[in-house]
């Protein structure tokens, strides 16, 4: 196990492209650190670079104290596992765990005592002389987890490597992940875009966009404080709610929605409120109040989604996907997103006044977009 550190760390491609831009991070040792954020944002490069696949433009990176930009990938005592599992489909399971050890002349005892050790921790003994084509896409995933393991590397880098998982298998894979990384306490940095991954397996999470590190923290503070309108807008499903506003005399508005915004300066702002912190305002609420229309309800169980549309102007965090869908109706109303209680289920069309308790509602500056307050 190692420490792992970026320090100022750049990467430029062919065409000016940057790809990494003074990337500052340290991974300590036995942690598990989450690199998120959207297609392109630099994730992927900056495990790239810690692997040795890519050389850094700029800046130094350590494993286990000492400064690996020059030293080949071979020797670097790392592993990884990509979204696509590269396992050797004429090799058995047993011979797949076995050939990065047998690569290294690893003395043949220690290698089946290490394969037959790391095959048990995942669950592969019964499955040792099958064929990457007859498994399930779950055993293909943990024999790619066990061939990296089964080196006893000083890191552990994985590339997305729930994506190519049913919804109900990568569960099962975060659980067993967590298990696995508490057991062994190695060095990890794990790229992914999904922020249901980020938010269940982190220690720490660094939130990245356009190659540079957005927040760094841990989860539920991330989730809680974001640092800027990027982060609220990109961290939580739904996301958060954003809307244009102004303060004025120390108190923000947007639309009807109006909150105290002490020590904030006049002028433009960016609202947020998270979609569970509305709820149902009743007749004589003296919280901040606006009225939605309800658009799409979606019962989902445990929660009801209401989609819906406010007298306010939209905001961008810079996060959206679909950016039409946000701008719309730009000129005059704002979509919006509220969690209910199974209990509470508008039907679309309705009218409803919700509120929010004001000390869950976010200030951003309206330039910079990042946090007031």
């Amino acid at each position: 196990m190692a420490e792992v550190r970026y320090e100022g760390v750049g990467k430029v491609f062919a065409g000016r492209v940057v790809a990494l831009d003074d990337l500052t991070l340290t991974i300590h040792d036995g942690e598990f650190m989450i690199l998120v954020g959207p297609s392109g944002c630099g994730k992927s490069t900056a495990l790239r670079l810690v692997a040795g696949l890519d050389r850094p433009s700029s800046g130094r990176i350590g494993i286990g104290g000492t400064v690996v930009n020059d030293v080949s990938p071979r020797d670097r005592d790392i592993a990884m596992v990509f979204q696509n599992y590269a396992l050797y489909p004429h090799m058995t399971v047993e011979r797949n765990l076995a050939f990065g050890l047998r690569q290294r002349k690893t003395p043949r005892d220690d290698v089946g005592r290490r394969v037959h050790e790391i095959s048990d921790m995942l669950g592969l003994g019964e499955l040792l002389g099958r064929r990457p084509g007859q498994l399930s896409g779950g055993q293909r995933q943990r024999v790619a987890m066990g061939r990296a393991l089964v080196r006893e590397p000083k890191a552990f880098l994985l590339d997305e490597p729930l994506s190519n998982l049913d919804a109900k298998l990568r569960v099962q894979m975060r659980s067993e992940l967590k298990k696995l990384h508490r057991r062994l306490e190695i060095t990890t940095i794990y790229v992914t875009h999904d922020q249901v991954e980020a938010m269940t397996l982190g220690d720490r999470i660094a939130v990245m966009n356009a190659g540079r590190l957005q927040q760094l923290g841990g989860p539920q503070d991330v989730y809680d404080r974001p640092a800027n309108v990027f982060v609220a807008g990109f961290i939580g499903s739904p996301p958060m709610n954003l809307l244009r506003g102004s303060v004025r005399a120390g108190t923000a508005s947007a639309g009807t929605f109006s909150v105290a915004a002490p020590g904030v300066k006049d002028g433009p702002v960016t609202v947020g409120v998270r979609p569970e912190a509305f709820r149902i305002a009743s007749a004589d609420a003296a919280g901040p109040c606006i009225e939605a229309e309800v658009d799409v309800v979606e019962p989902l169980g445990d929660e009801v989604l209401v989609h819906g549309s406010v007298d306010a102007r939209p905001a961008r965090s810079g996060a959206e996907e679909d950016e039409a869908t946000l701008l719309a109706d730009a000129g005059t109303r704002a979509a919006i997103t509220i969690r209910f209680d199974p209990g509470q289920r508008p039907t679309p069309g309705d009218r409803i006044t919700v509120t929010a308790d004001p000390a869950r509602v976010h200030l951003f500056d309206d330039v910079s977009g990042e946090r007031l307050g």
